[in-house]
């Protein structure tokens, strides 16, 4: 079998380094800098020829992430590596996943088409923000699923009248996966927007009385929405509130939003680097999801369980 070498990109070397620990083996040695105008340059240090690559990358912004990741696959190719696997915990852009209006660009399938242009053979990643995503790509994708890391974390909080809530009608079937797991009733946040990151108005389809609220979502960016609909729920009468997020954007005021909301904690993973610090938010680290996937995939094992919560 041939072996397995492990590369991390500047935008994930704190994950990549974990990924590594847990695999147990070290990352390869590789160089990425900026000439003085900013260019990009990657090499490897080691020969890659006829091995596994696995390129740990985030393609969260700014978009260096991502032009840094297309030179780590061609520069794989072209030290032939036998197979190029894209480890992207967060699959950036995703959010354009479709044509919503005239005169758009579909940038979630642009990336896809950057990434096998370039010659990746591979691509793992997890909780993309629609699942059929997948299909703009033609080669094998494993999607994995946070609720692995979230599921553990919520059982040991040992809550009583618990309930999930979407904060957004888009975050439903996410969110009911998890109702149906812990046998619980989930309530849906159904807002109105004037304009992107901007909420005219929400109500709570459902009742919270006297429950412990679990909001789910895939990605958390300026947190407005999700404080949003913490305060609401709050106001219905919920007894506490809690967020699970897989992807933490945290853009513009979004400390300050998590701060002053009435949210007891906010869960996410560390799919993306935290840019500050919030007494309550809190990281739960991909890292062992993503070396357990490496090893079985390197071992042409099945992966599906990790598809589950």
């Amino acid at each position: 079998m041939s072996s397995v070498k492990l590369f991390a990109g500047v935008g994930s070397s704190s994950l990549a380094e974990q990924i590594a620990q847990k695999y147990g083996q070290p990352l390869g040695k590789s160089t990425s800098k900026k000439f003085s105008d900013g260019e990009i340059y990657y090499s490897y240090d080691e020969s890659i020829r006829g091995c596994d690559v696995f390129l740990i990358q985030s393609t969260h912004g700014p978009s260096d992430n991502i032009l840094e990741l297309l030179l780590m696959i061609d520069a794989a190719k072209r030290a032939s590596a036998k197979t190029i696997n894209l480890v992207v915990p967060y699959y950036g852009y995703a959010r354009q996943d479709r044509k919503d209006k005239p005169r758009v660009s579909i940038a979630a399938k642009l990336m896809a088409n950057l990434v096998q242009a370039a010659g990746a053979t591979r691509l793992m990643t997890c909780d993309l923000h629609a699942d059929q995503i997948q299909g703009f790509f033609d080669i094998p994708v494993d999607h994995l699923v946070a609720g692995m890391i979230f599921v553990p974390y919520i059982n040991n909080l040992n809550l009583d009248n618990l309930i999930f809530a979407a904060p957004d009608v888009g975050s439903t079937k996410r969110v009911r996966e998890f109702a149906k797991f812990f046998k619980a009733d989930m309530v849906v946040c159904d807002k109105h927007r004037k304009r992107a990151n901007e909420i005219a108005s929400m109500q709570v389809i459902g009742d919270v009385t006297d429950k412990n609220v679990i909001l789910v979502d895939d990605i958390i960016d300026t947190a407005g929405t999700l404080t949003k609909a913490a305060n609401l729920l709050k106001e219905k009468g919920a007894k506490s509130v809690r967020a699970f997020c897989t992807h933490a954007i945290l853009s513009g005021s979004a400390y300050e939003n998590v701060d002053n909301s009435s949210l007891e904690e906010l869960v996410v993973t560390d799919s993306i680097p935290l840019k500050g610090s919030s007494d309550k938010i809190h990281v739960a680290s991909m890292a062992p999801l993503f070396a357990d996937a490496i090893k079985r995939i390197h071992g042409h094992q099945s992966i599906s369980k990790l598809f589950e919560q």
